[in-house]
């Protein structure tokens, strides 16, 4: 069963680093079999958002996008189909490291002179981050993502793949994992509250 980190610390407060608490799962008799890590090498990239789009002045397939970062501004040169004013995007600053969309290797993004324009970063596809295939338009992010905040903290997370036993089948949910963490860390478990709207007439 894979479990988000993230989800359940909506559950149980988590300190550990997520290999000692794979690892206490694991003496416990949950064994992790494996951590996806999302979002490990993401570093150089932030949320940002766009706020002007000019065209290029030396090729038509080609835009001017003016990122705001939070704590300063970037103008890039950009191809994609999708890009619209206001929207919230992925930008690499230089020295990021990303997926190449068309050959699929791994490349560490450069300053470049792009049609005779200077561009230092990318707006990113899901492609480009290693999050999914997808490389025919930038990637949106909800309109909630703080700008400047960096983008493994908005969408990283650690993915545990438990295996559970026949005898355990409390822990297949994430609330039931997270009262297994509460108990071999001391913490409180945190039951979500359920609750339902009524209806406007009486349900005799």
């Amino acid at each position: 069963m894979k479990v988000p980190l993230k989800w359940l610390r909506e559950y149980v407060a988590i300190t550990l680093p997520p290999a000692d608490l794979a690892n206490r799962l694991t003496m416990a008799g949950m064994e992790v079999e494996g951590m996806q890590v999302i979002g490990g090498g993401w570093e150089n990239i932030v949320v940002g958002q766009l706020i002007a789009i000019n065209p290029h002045p030396n090729a038509d397939r080609l835009s001017l996008a003016t990122v705001n970062l939070g704590t300063d501004q970037q103008t890039v040169v950009c191809g994609a189909p999708n890009l619209r004013v206001g929207d919230t995007v992925a930008f690499a600053h230089v020295g990021a490291e990303l997926i190449d969309g068309h050959s699929g290797q791994a490349f560490r993004l450069k300053s470049a002179k792009i049609r005779g324009v200077v561009s230092s970063g990318m707006i990113c596809s899901e492609k480009e981050l290693g999050i999914s295939d997808s490389h025919e338009g930038i990637m949106v992010l909800p309109a909630e993502a703080s700008v400047g905040t960096p983008l493994a903290d908005y969408l990283g997370d650690v993915i545990f793949d438990l295996s559970i036993t026949p005898n355990r089948p409390d822990c297949l949910s994430v609330i039931g994992v997270a009262r297994e963490i509460a108990a071999l860390t001391g913490q409180n478990l945190r039951l979500p509250e359920v609750s339902y709207n009524e209806a406007a007439f009486p349900i005799d």
